[in-house]
């Protein structure tokens, strides 16, 4: 593959509703999409990657302006070095080819991504076979943020269950934690039922977070710091809902050392959080070793990053439902055909690469900046 161009492009998609965590309120989402033209045996090839930077650096260090920064200054030339040097680029080469630049792992997925979509339809493979996926739809699990009250969180829930959602997630935060989960258990029973605390706990409040015991939880997902493993393993050994950790898993490296610690039961693999989606994989190989739990976490991406996604999702140790909503979740008009809730399952596209591409008339109505980076 040798590389051509890459146009970075940045949307702005209203959300349906307003979505809060312990940690911000979104009411509109702006991904950064990668446009990768490349040539492939003489043939020119279009490969699509998506950013899950937020707007500002609150659920990592990693933001919007940051990322398209160093995608402009830095990533996409070094992709142009690379070749330039001789070297092959695919996909499996991306990133020893960025490796020198320090973090950044949300940008290094995106334009990983693109280069893998841009390699697997030239190849006529899709994203599914690529992985080794062993089902053609994925359960689909939604997320529901934090709301006014319990009486509005109680209808929330019930329209998502009378839409088919097969588990719920609800954000946590202190003071909004224990009642919530215990008003919506008491109204439905044994749904599987999960909390996200975006960590927003410390260790002191291990005697609240106790309470959720009694909940039958699925599992609590980060309630203390990103950066402190040895604290969630010391929560852990507290409580019998088990621990499942998102914000601290940043590599495959992470995922051993947090296992190996006993700091999580499941992991939430987030592809951009962890620098891509060969890194996930990873991830999901060193887990399913270990007898380790994952599922797929989302980042309210597009139809673009919701495809890569599922294809992920769709391999054999995702074992609990991911938050692989159905587009109409979050956007009333998705940049791409809208992904649709089936009988509880969202059905892997099986096409070449990502098996989708932004519609043009939408992407063109939706975009805010665009800029071409060439060699």
């Amino acid at each position: 593959m040798r590389l051509l161009n890459v146009e970075l492009i940045t949307v702005r998609l209203p959300l349906v509703s307003p979505f809060t965590t312990s940690f911000s309120t979104q009411t509109e989402r702006t991904p950064l999409l990668i446009k990768l033209t490349a040539d492939v045996d003489g043939t020119e090839v279009v490969g699509w990657g998506e950013c899950v930077a937020l707007l500002d650096p609150l659920y990592s260090e990693e933001y919007l302006d940051g990322a398209r920064d160093v995608l402009r200054r830095y990533l996409v030339p070094l992709l142009y070095q690379w070749q330039d040097a001789g070297h092959t680029l695919t996909a499996e080469t991306v990133s020893h080819a960025l490796r020198h630049i320090v973090g950044h792992r949300m940008a290094k997925a995106a334009l990983e991504m693109a280069v893998l979509d841009a390699q697997l339809r030239a190849g006529n493979t899709s994203f599914a076979s690529y992985f080794g996926a062993t089902t053609a739809a994925v359960p689909s699990g939604v997320s529901v943020g934090i709301v006014p009250s319990i009486d509005h969180l109680l209808g929330t829930v019930g329209d998502y269950l009378d839409q088919g959602y097969v588990r719920i997630k609800l954000k946590i935060k202190p003071g909004w934690d224990v009642e919530p989960v215990r008003a919506v258990r008491e109204r439905f029973g044994d749904i599987p039922l999960q909390v996200d605390a975006n960590a927003a706990y410390t260790l002191v409040d291990a005697p609240l977070l106790r309470q959720l015991d009694a909940f039958e939880l699925l599992l609590i997902e980060q309630p203390l710091a990103e950066d402190d493993l040895r604290q969630h393993a010391l929560l852990a050994r507290q409580m019998t809902t088990p621990m499942c950790l998102d914000e601290s898993i940043v590599s495959a490296a992470a995922a051993a050392d947090a296992i190996a610690l006993g700091a999580a039961a499941v992991i939430n693999i987030k592809p951009g959080r962890v620098g891509g989606y060969l890194e996930a994989r990873r991830i999901h190989d060193i887990a399913a070793a270990n007898g380790i739990a994952v599922w797929c976490g989302g980042m309210l991406e597009t139809g673009l990053g919701r495809a890569a996604n599922a294809a992920l999702a769709g391999m054999p140790g995702f074992t609990l439902p991911g938050d692989i909503s159905a587009s109409d979740r979050f956007y009333r008009l998705d940049i791409t055909e809208p992904f649709v809730l089936d009988a509880g399952q969202i059905t892997i596209p099986s096409g070449p690469g990502l098996g989708v591409t932004p519609l043009p008339d939408v992407l063109k109505e939706v975009s805010v900046h665009a800029e071409t980076v060439t060699a």
